[in-house]
C-alpha cells in the first residue's frame, strides 16, 4: 500500500531552520505531483508548496514564498521542505501529500497523505 512518512519536525527559534523530508512508497513517485500542507491548533488544513512530477513548476504560499523551497528526488521516491527565517506563525503539523493529476492547493485534490510531524517555532 501507499506511504508517505514525514521527518525532520521539531522545535527550533524563530529564525532558525528546518528541512521536513517525505519518503514515499507503493506508488510510482515520478507519477504523482507532491504537496506539502500544514494545520495549525484550530484551524483548517493549510496549502504550503507543490511540485510537479518533474519539479519543474513549484508553487508556494505567498507567506512562505521568500523563505520555503520545495524539492523532490525521483531517484529517492523523496520530496523535500527547506524551511528557513521560521516564524511562530509557521508552527503547525507539516503533512506532506501526493496526487496523481491535479497537484494544486486544495486538501481535497490530493489522494494519498503522511501521518504528519510537528514544527513549533519559538519566539
Amino acid at each position: 500500500q501507499v506511504q508517505l512518512v514525514e521527518s525532520g519536525g521539531g522545535l527550533v527559534q524563530a529564525g532558525g531552520s528546518l528541512r521536513l523530508s517525505c519518503a514515499a512508497s507503493g506508488l510510482t513517485f515520478s507519477n504523482y505531483k507532491m504537496g506539502w500542507f500544514r494545520q495549525a491548533p484550530g484551524k483548517e488544513r493549510e496549502f504550503v508548496a507543490s511540485i510537479s512530477w518533474s519539479a519543474s513548476y513549484r508553487n508556494y504560499l505567498d507567506s512562505v514564498k521568500a523563505r520555503f523551497t520545495i524539492s523532490r528526488d525521483n531517484a529517492k521516491n523523496t520530496v523535500a521542505l527547506q524551511m528557513n527565517s521560521l516564524k511562530p506563525e509557521d508552527t503547525a503539523v507539516y503533512y506532506c501529500a501526493a496526487d496523481r493529476y491535479y497537484g494544486g492547493t486544495t486538501a481535497n485534490e490530493y489522494d494519498y497523505w503522511g501521518q504528519g510531524t510537528q514544527v513549533t517555532v519559538s519566539s
